[in-house]
C-alpha cells in the first residue's frame, strides 16, 4: 500500500504554513500495490490539469488530483521508463494547465536539494559568514544542467515563506520555501527563471497575517515607489582598475593628501533640457571625472547609494542594504561608474548607515512578525529623532548581516571607503532620550556595549579583508579613541569627522569681523585636541540644509566680504591639520540652500565672483597635493607649530605646517578682518626668501590683489621667539601661504 499524505500536511501546505513542503512535494519513493514506485507530487491551486513529462522519451502522463486544494500525484513504477528511473531533478518536467487556459512546462522546484550547507547555516547563525551575500538572497545557479535561481531568506519565526514574482503571477501558494531547522533560514531553488526577474517574499507571520517583504540581501530593486526586487548577476562587469587597486593602500594612507568632494548623485548636475530627470551613473561619471581632475579633488564621497524608498531621506533611510539604487541605473552601471573614477585616479567613498532603518512595511521592520533586526522594546529599538528603528547589534544574525554588507560594497563595487553615519547615536543608549526613555547596559551605564563591539568588529574585519579601505566615523561627542586601533582600546576607524572644529569655525566665521577679536579662542581651541584623533575637517551637506542656508550665505558682510570670507575660510581650512571634505556647490558659492530635487546652480559661474571662488578651491587642492607639509603629518603635533596665536586684537592666526622632513615647511597666515595689515612682523625659523605660493586675495580668485609681490626676504632680526623675521602685507579677509626658498 503506498504512503498516504495526511490531511493535516495538505492543510498546512494549502494554508502556506508548512515548514518543509519537500516532505509532500517532489519525488518520493513509495510502495504501490506491493511494488516499489516513485510518487511525484505537485501543488498548484489555480490549475486545471497537470502532467508528468519525460523529456528523454518525449512522452507524458496525466497526474491525478488527489486533493481539491490543488495537490496532484503521479505514480511511476521504478522499472518504468517514465521517471521511474529518475536519479536527478533534470530527468522529468511538469506541465501545468491553469484556470485561464494557459500552459507551462517546467522543472520541478521540489526535486532539487538545498544548496546551503550546514557550515553555511552555522556561520550565518553565528554572525561570522562574512560572504553571506554569496549565499543569501537570490543567486543564479545551474544544477544538473538546469539553470535557475536559489532563494534564501532568514525569517525564524515565520509560519511560512514563499517566493512570489512575475514568474508565478505573484501567487503566494505556488512556491512555498523549505525552512532549515534550527537556523530559521528558508530556501528554495526555482528553475527556469533568469536575471531581470522581479520577486519578493510572502511572509506568513505568527497569527496568519501575510506581508510581502523585500529581500534583505537583494542586489537590485525597482525604481521607487515600486518595491519589487530584481534577480541580478553581479559578475558581468569586467573591472579595469587594477592600477588603482594595487596602489590604494598608499593613496588612502594617513600620510596621503585627501580632499574629498561630497555629492548627491541626483542633484549634482541635471540635464538643462529636462531638469526633472536624474542623470544616470554613466552620464555622471565622465563629467565628474573631468570636474574632479580640474578641481584637484582626490576622492568623492557619495551620499548613500543603497536603495531607499523616500528620495527626501537622501538615502539615509535604507531598505535595500545590498541593492544599488536603481534611480540612476543598474548595479553594473554603478560598477562602471566606480571603475571610471578609479581609472582617473579618484577614490570613491560611500555613506553607510548601520545605525537605523525605516519602518516601511516592505522592509526589515518586524520581518517575520517579530522584532528580528530591531529590538522589541522601543526604548532600545526606536530612534526618537528620525522615527526609525535601531538595529539589535547583540543578535548574531543582525551584526553578521551588517558586517557582510560593509564587506559587500568593498568586494563587489571596489568601494574605497565607508563613512559611517550617526556613530554617536550608536554609542549611547540615552542618545536623544531622557529619564526613563532608555535602558541602561548590564553595568548600569549609558554605553551601548553591543554597538561598540559591533563597530570594533566592523573596523577589524574591513581592514583585514580589504587593506587600504578607509572607515570614517561621523561622531560628534567626546568619545575617546574613535580612530585608534582596537588593540589599544579604540573603535578602530581610520578617520573621524572633526565636528567640533566645524561647529567652532563656522560659529566664528558668522561673527561680524569687528566682533571676532572677542571670539579668538573659537579658532585656537581646535589645536588643543587636534592630534587626539585622525581627523577629517568636514563642511558637509548637514551645514547647508534645514534653514542654515548655503556656506556663502552664512558669511557676514557685503557681497565682496562674503566671498572674501569664504576664501579666507577655505585657505585656513586647507592649511589646518586634518583631511578635507567639502559639499558640492560650496566650492563655487551656491547661494541657494541645497535641495535634493534640483541641480546645483551651475549658471552662477557666469559671474566672476563665483568663478574666482571656484578657481581658488582648485588652486588650494592642487597646491595641497604638491606640498607634503600640508598633508604628510596631519595627526601628530610634530607637523604643526604655532607662530602667532595670541593676536586677538587684529584677529590674525599664523602657524607652520611641516612635512616628515621638518626642513620642508609652509607658513599660513590668516587675517580675519577687512583691515589690510602692512608691515606685519612674523617670526620665522631661518633667514631665506619666503615665496608667497598662495594668496586668497588674488584678482584671479576675485580679490583686491593686495599682497607681497611674490614673496619677502627674511632678516636676522628675531621675532616671536624665532631667530629671523619677515614683514608682510596681509590682505583683508585673506589667507596667504609662504614657503622657504633657499639659496
Amino acid at each position: 500500500m503506498r504512503t498516504q499524505v495526511s490531511l493535516d500536511a495538505i492543510g498546512a501546505l494549502s494554508d502556506g504554513r508548512h515548514e518543509n513542503p519537500f516532505d509532500i512535494l517532489g519525488p518520493h519513493e513509495v510502495v504501490d500495490q506491493g511494488r516499489r514506485a516513485l510518487a511525484v507530487r505537485a501543488f498548484r491551486p489555480d490549475s486545471q490539469q497537470m502532467w508528468l513529462v519525460d523529456p528523454a522519451a518525449g512522452s507524458s502522463r496525466p497526474m491525478r488530483r488527489i486533493h481539491p486544494a490543488g495537490l496532484y500525484e503521479a505514480i511511476c513504477p521504478i522499472e518504468d521508463g517514465l521517471t521511474g528511473k529518475a536519479t536527478k531533478a533534470s530527468d522529468y518536467l511538469i506541465r501545468v494547465s491553469d484556470s485561464r487556459g494557459g500552459r507551462q512546462t517546467m522543472h520541478d522546484p521540489y526535486a532539487f536539494q538545498p544548496l546551503l550547507t550546514e557550515y553555511d547555516l552555522h556561520l550565518l547563525n553565528e554572525g561570522t559568514h562574512y560572504d553571506a551575500y554569496e549565499r543569501m538572497g537570490a543567486h543564479l545557479r545551474e544544477i544538473d544542467g538546469v539553470v535557475g535561481v536559489n532563494f534564501a531568506v532568514w525569517a525564524p519565526n515565520a509560519e511560512g515563506v514563499s517566493v512570489i514574482g512575475e514568474f508565478n503571477g505573484w501567487s503566494r501558494t505556488t512556491h512555498p520555501m523549505r525552512k532549515r531547522v534550527p537556523s530559521g533560514i528558508w530556501e528554495l531553488f526555482i528553475p527556469g527563471i533568469d536575471a531581470g526577474t522581479l520577486y519578493k517574499f510572502a511572509v506568513k507571520q505568527p497569527g496568519g497575517h501575510v506581508v510581502e517583504k523585500c529581500d534583505p540581501y537583494a542586489f537590485a530593486a525597482e525604481v521607487p515607489p515600486r518595491t519589487a526586487n530584481i534577480v541580478t548577476d553581479l559578475g558581468a562587469h569586467q573591472w579595469a582598475d587594477g592600477d588603482w587597486m594595487a596602489s590604494r593602500v598608499e593613496r588612502n594612507g594617513l600620510d596621503a593628501p585627501m580632499s574629498i568632494y561630497e555629492l548627491h548623485l541626483g542633484s549634482w548636475r541635471r540635464d538643462p533640457a529636462d531638469p526633472d530627470r536624474w542623470l544616470s551613473y554613466g552620464e555622471i561619471a565622465p563629467q565628474l571625472v573631468e570636474y574632479c581632475q580640474r578641481m584637484g579633488y582626490t576622492h568623492v564621497e557619495l551620499m548613500p547609494v543603497s536603495e531607499h524608498p523616500f528620495t527626501g531621506s537622501w538615502g539615509y533611510q535604507t531598505v535595500g542594504y545590498f541593492a544599488a539604487t536603481s534611480r540612476y541605473g543598474t548595479p553594473e552601471d554603478l560598477m562602471a561608474f566606480v571603475d571610471t573614477l578609479h581609472q582617473a585616479g579618484i577614490g570613491v567613498i560611500v555613506d553607510w548607515v548601520p545605525a537605523h532603518f525605516p519602518k516601511d512595511d516592505h522592509g526589515l521592520r518586524r520581518f517575520d512578525g517579530t522584532a528580528m533586526y530591531e529590538h522589541e522594546d522601543p526604548r532600545q529599538g526606536e530612534h526618537p529623532d528620525w522615527g526609525t528603528l535601531i538595529f539589535n547589534y547583540g543578535r548574531n544574525e543582525v551584526s553578521g548581516f551588517l558586517l557582510a554588507n560593509a564587506l559587500f560594497w568593498c568586494d563587489k563595487y571596489h568601494i574605497d571607503g565607508l563613512r559611517v553615519d550617526a556613530v554617536a547615536s550608536m554609542l549611547y543608549l540615552d542618545y536623544s532620550r531622557e529619564g526613563s526613555d532608555w535602558i541602561p547596559n548590564k553595568y548600569g551605564g549609558r554605553e551601548n556595549l553591543e554597538a561598540i563591539d559591533f563597530l570594533k568588529r566592523f573596523n577589524e574585519v574591513v581592514h583585514e579583508r580589504h587593506p587600504g579601505v578607509l572607515t570614517i566615523a561621523e561622531e560628534s561627542t567626546a568619545w575617546g579613541g574613535v580612530s585608534r586601533p582596537t588593540y589599544l582600546g579604540g573603535l578602530g576607524f581610520s578617520l573621524k569627522w572633526n565636528m567640533g572644529w566645524m561647529n567652532d569655525t563656522l560659529r566664528y566665521m558668522r561673527h561680524e569681523s569687528i566682533h571676532r577679536k572677542y571670539h579668538h579662542d573659537e579658532l585656537t581651541f581646535s589645536l588643543i585636541y587636534a592630534f587626539t584623533e585622525n581627523f577629517c575637517l568636514p563642511f558637509s551637506h548637514d551645514e547647508v540644509v534645514h534653514g542654515k542656508g548655503s556656506l556663502i550665505d552664512q558669511m557676514p558682510g557685503d557681497l565682496w566680504q562674503k566671498f572674501a570670507n569664504l576664501r579666507l575660510l577655505y585657505g585656513y581650512m586647507w592649511t589646518h591639520p586634518g583631511k578635507k571634505l567639502t559639499f558640492m556647490g560650496s566650492e563655487f558659492g551656491q547661494w541657494n540652500e541645497w535641495n535634493h530635487d534640483t541641480s546645483l546652480q551651475w549658471d552662477l559661474l557666469q559671474w566672476q565672483t563665483h568663478q574666482g571662488l571656484q578657481n581658488y578651491v582648485a588652486h588650494l587642492n592642487h597646491l595641497y597635493q604638491k606640498e607634503a607639509s600640508l598633508y604628510e603629518v596631519d595627526f601628530d603635533g610634530a607637523g604643526f607649530e604655532w607662530i602667532d596665536c595670541h593676536n586677538h586684537e587684529d584677529s590674525i592666526l599664523a602657524f607652520m605646517r611641516k612635512a616628515k622632513d621638518p626642513s620642508d615647511f609652509t607658513i599660513s597666515v590668516s587675517n580675519f578682518t577687512p583691515v589690510p595689515r602692512v608691515g606685519y612682523k612674523l617670526g620665522v625659523p631661518e633667514v631665506c626668501f619666503y615665496e608667497e605660493i598662495s594668496n586668497s586675495d588674488s584678482t584671479y580668485f576675485g580679490g583686491s590683489d593686495l599682497g607681497n609681490s611674490g614673496g619677502v626676504m627674511a632678516t636676522s632680526r628675531g621675532a616671536q621667539a624665532r631667530p629671523a623675521s619677515i614683514e608682510l602685507t596681509l590682505p583683508p579677509l585673506a589667507t596667504v601661504i609662504l614657503k622657504p626658498r633657499r639659496g
